[in-house]
């Protein structure tokens, strides 16, 4: 018996001797936690529960010229529950509830929410997708339906909010407009102006501060007196009018779907100022729909055609090797230069170089050019340089496409590269390129820089604002500027153009007509392609607007010529312009009746105020034009028959009264 209670006591013995000696082990262990790796455990804890968290900056708007908003960030938010954390009373009773206020809210039926639900809590899915991308007042919402309303912690719900930035414009104007993003890789796309001007001025610069973890994702902040506060970024203001950019987004849409073309542009600039009103860029998708594909305008350098016969003749003319009414032979519509044939829509014979230009004769202007230039081509190629067309316009848009003008010695270069860039082949310009040289024509020969920005402004301080630049000074002598204006001038009343000759308002411009995708010419005989364009200004006596349209690829069963396919656009837009767009609007210094008004637009003024009151001849207009202008006057409209304006119950210059009824007969 002594034995065995020996036994015993030397196991209770060794049992509380183990007890003893991990007692002391576990104390051990809790001082060398407390006191030795104390501040370690510490640091690794605060790590895990308070973070400095970024405070996101907002990105400024990005607004039109006369204040419409073009691009603004707003938040959006992706809903889902954790269906893990109802508990079970909690479920039952909201479950289906919540499914008849999903199947409200989204059209989906109640009991497919409530199948899927029931799947998803019974995999314990603590991340279940309920609304994806949805706006403020759709978050307050839901967030109030049955269950979710209980929050994170009873009832699963899980919010998540991200900022997206939205065109209130739409798909128009987009890829000028623009945008900003960064892929999961931090590599940052830039297009447009968003992406432009963002870093500079929209972005901003993000704040932070500390938060601490309080479970399920949740952070609140805490005190931190070295919180940094965001700073928003600024707002700019752009040059594009919004009136004058749907009048040209449509204007080259009908064209486009007319033609069944691939692509095409329309760029509108302000001639004094050089400022874009308007940037219309449209491909075709694969379903036949057109939409803002690519900057056009910007990015594509192509041949131009008959548009570049304005810079051949130009340099001629400022050389003094040619005038007007120099006779040059175009044959009979054929001619051989260099081996080479080259030909016109029909032969005129001796003619004038006005003429030549006016019915748009490649064989004139190849003649001109050859004849003058021929033993001294870099003179020719001189002049293009001090007109700068070998530069491209260091625009902030990324992805101008770089003008190619050849010059003695470069692979393009042979006998033939002077009579094809006489009629625009064997070079490279976009549109907005070509544009340019226009426009300056336009304004008496200062050449300017196309200009997307007007200010910079946070709230109403302005931060900075944008004033002309100029490229060129003058880019010829008065002389050759008047000529130049004149053969435009004649091109819509007598030449290639006359099909656009409006007797209400006075256009001058140039046609152009271009072979592409010609590499292989036996190819491209099976299945014609062109580039149709038509680049002018409006009105001839005092250019207000400079305008180029470019359209690639139209059909040819339709037709493909630049009178036939541009030009209408070209006179749609000037059209519309005068008629749904007030020229007051258009004058900035006119916020009021009494307002000044530079001695150049006094004119615009006098009579945008004249026909606020007194009723002009809408005879002969086409009807659409006729009720937009009669409704600019505030007058009431009706219609009788239909095609163009026959007669009007008010007769040109009484004095009208807004809400005043007009009836227009039309015939």
């Amino acid at each position: 018996m002594a034995v065995n209670e020996t036994n015993i006591l030397n196991r209770l013995y060794f049992v509380a001797g183990c007890m003893f000696i991990f007692g002391i082990a576990v104390v051990v262990k809790l001082l060398t936690i407390q006191y030795v790796n104390g501040d370690k455990y510490r640091d690794l804890a605060e790590k895990r529960t308070v973070e400095n968290k970024i405070i996101p900056a907002n990105r400024g708007n990005v607004y039109s010229v006369n204040g419409n908003l073009l691009a603004t960030s707003i938040p959006k938010y992706d809903i889902r529950i954790d269906t893990k954390t109802p508990k079970k009373k909690i479920w039952q009773e909201n479950i289906g509830p919540l499914c008849d206020s999903l199947s409200k809210y989204s059209g989906r039926s109640a009991s497919y929410y409530r199948e899927n639900l029931r799947k998803a809590r019974a995999k314990q899915n603590r991340y279940y997708l309920l609304a994806r991308d949805i706006g403020y007042s759709d978050y307050l919402r839901i967030r109030n339906f049955p269950m979710l309303k209980f929050g994170a912690f009873k009832g699963g719900l899980i919010v998540e909010q991200t900022t997206k930035r939205e065109h209130p414009m739409g798909g128009i104007s987009m890829r000028t407009i623009g945008y900003e993003r960064t892929d999961e890789d931090g590599n940052v796309t830039r297009a447009g102006l968003d992406g432009a001007f963002g870093e500079k001025y929209l972005k901003g610069k993000d704040g932070q501060r500390l938060k601490q973890k309080i479970g399920k994702g949740q952070w609140k902040p805490i005190v931190d007196y070295n919180q940094v506060e965001p700073q928003d970024g600024y707002d700019i203001y752009t040059t594009i009018n919004v009136n004058i950019q749907d009048i040209a987004h449509h204007s080259l849409l009908e064209q486009l779907e007319k033609y069944d073309a691939e692509h095409g542009c329309v760029v509108v600039m302000e001639v004094k100022t050089g400022e874009i009103r308007a940037i219309s860029n449209l491909g075709k998708a694969k379903s036949g729909k057109y939409y803002e594909k690519r900057n056009y305008a910007v990015w594509e350098s192509h041949e131009p055609g008959s548009t570049f016969k304005l810079m051949a003749i130009m340099a001629a003319l400022e050389d003094k090797l040619v005038d007007t009414s120099t006779v040059v032979d175009t044959k009979n519509g054929y001619k051989t230069f260099y081996g080479r044939g080259i030909t016109d829509t029909r032969g005129y014979g001796k003619i004038s170089v006005g003429k030549a230009f006016e019915k748009s004769s490649n064989i004139g202007l190849a003649t001109i050019v050859d004849n003058n230039y021929s033993k001294k081509p870099n003179k020719f190629i001189d002049r293009l340089k001090q007109w700068r067309l070998h530069e491209n316009l260091n625009l902030p848009i990324v992805g101008e496409g770089n003008p190619v003008i050849p010059q003695p010695g470069d692979k393009i270069w042979s006998r033939n590269a002077l009579p094809s860039m006489a009629y625009g082949y064997n070079l490279q310009l976009t549109p907005l390129q070509t544009l340019t040289f226009y426009n300056a024509v336009a304004n008496n020969g200062e050449m300017l820089k196309p200009r997307f920005l007007r200010q910079v402004k946070e709230l109403d301080r302005e931060i900075e604002s944008f004033k002309k630049e100029v490229r060129v000074k003058k880019i010829a002598s008065d002389e050759t500027i008047k000529k130049a204006q004149k053969l435009l001038e004649n091109v819509v009343e007598y030449g290639t153009g006359s099909r656009m000759y409006s007797e209400y308002f006075s256009m001058a411009g140039k046609t152009g007509t271009a072979r592409t995708d010609y590499g292989n010419f036996e190819e491209w005989k099976k299945d014609k392609k062109y580039v149709s364009s038509f680049a002018g200004y409006f009105p001839v006596e005092n250019p207000k607007y400079s305008c180029i349209v470019v359209i690639h690829k139209p059909s040819t069963k339709v037709g493909y010529y630049g009178a036939d396919v541009t030009g209408p656009v070209f006179k749609r837009i000037a059209q519309k312009i005068f008629t749904d767009t007030p020229i007051i609007d258009e004058i900035e210094s006119l916020e009021v009746k009494n307002a000044s008004v530079d001695k150049e637009f006094q004119g615009y003024y006098q009579t945008a105020n004249k026909y606020l009151t007194i009723m002009p001849n809408v005879v002969g207009l086409p009807i659409m034009d006729a009720i937009a202008l009669c409704e600019n006057l505030g007058l009431k409209v009706k219609i009788k028959g239909s095609g163009f304006v026959s007669s009007q119950s008010i007769p040109k210059g009484r004095k009208v009264k807004r809400n005043q009824t007009i009836v227009l007969e039309l015939s």
